[in-house]
């Protein structure tokens, strides 16, 4: 009996708060009109680093292409596609290519016959419009269509996740649940409750914020939605998963050695039970 309510109370003091381990608690609550008031996420602003790909179109692409990175038109008129040349990272599968237009230190990139455009910053429609306004009427007789991706949206994600690592966006958008998803999920260690955002902003400042995925307020958040280059760090905790307990180091020494003393004490009782026979 004693040894039954001492590992309970190493279990009860050991394990982690069920309630502290599932994401936005309670958000099912929230009113249709609190819903509508999160802002839709908004376009990426360009960064010093960033990887743009932009591509000028028109219906006579000849018009145009010396305007685009990786194409000219030859003697016969033809339009020529120099290959393009990728790079990977690792296991990051971050793509590199140099017909990608790499934002420089002073916010700028070399864009073909136009020159040096500032776009640190700044949105991709901002940077088309003045693309465009370049272009035409000046070079070309035909209104084009100016289309800017960036090519780098990515977050690091570390701490006590499952798959820590560098993840990449295809549609320019991810959002803090997508991110932590990528990375296999939090582990047990994770703690909810205690997260770090390490965030650069264009102007090269940076900031930290501590979230708290436990709370449902998390998801009227600015920071539920991610931006390019942020980084994650889950901090590690004892918190276990729901209906689910784990003992530590010590409550597991704790049990061997009352489990021990018990042992101990029941052979003490049977040889002294013998010898009395």
């Amino acid at each position: 009996m004693a040894l039954s309510m001492a590992i309970a109370a190493v279990m009860m003091t050991s394990c982690g708060s069920p309630k502290k381990v599932p994401y936005l608690v309670g958000a099912e609550t929230f009113s249709p009109d609190v819903l509508s008031q999160i802002p839709v996420q908004s376009d990426p602003i360009i960064t010093v680093g960033d990887l743009l790909n932009i591509d000028v179109t028109c219906h006579d692409m000849k018009l145009v292409a010396q305007f685009n990175k990786g194409r000219y038109v030859d003697e016969n008129g033809q339009i020529i596609n120099i290959n393009r040349q990728f790079n990977q990272y690792g296991s990051t599968g971050l793509e590199v290519s140099t017909e990608y237009y790499l934002v420089n230190a002073d916010g700028t990139i070399d864009f073909p016959v136009i020159g040096k455009i500032k776009v640190a910053g700044r949105t991709k429609d901002d940077v088309a419009n003045e693309i465009l306004n370049d272009i035409y009427p000046k070079y070309v007789t035909e209104k084009p269509t100016i289309d800017i991706r960036l090519m780098n949206f990515r977050v690091t994600v570390a701490g006590a996740v499952k798959s820590p690592g560098m993840y990449q966006s295809k549609n320019e958008r991810m959002t803090f649940l997508e991110a932590i998803s990528m990375a296999g999920d939090l582990d047990i260690r994770g703690d909810r409750e205690e997260i770090y955002l390490y965030r650069t902003n264009p102007d090269g400042s940076r900031e930290v914020h501590k979230l708290n995925i436990n709370d449902k307020n998390f998801l009227l958040s600015p920071y539920f939605n991610l931006q390019q280059n942020d980084i994650i760090y889950v901090q590690p905790n004892k918190s276990l998963q729901q209906n689910a307990w784990q003992l530590s180091p010590v409550a597991s020494a704790t049990i061997t050695i009352v489990g021990g003393i018990s042992s101990l004490s029941s052979l003490i009782v049977g040889i002294i039970n013998l010898s009395k026979k």
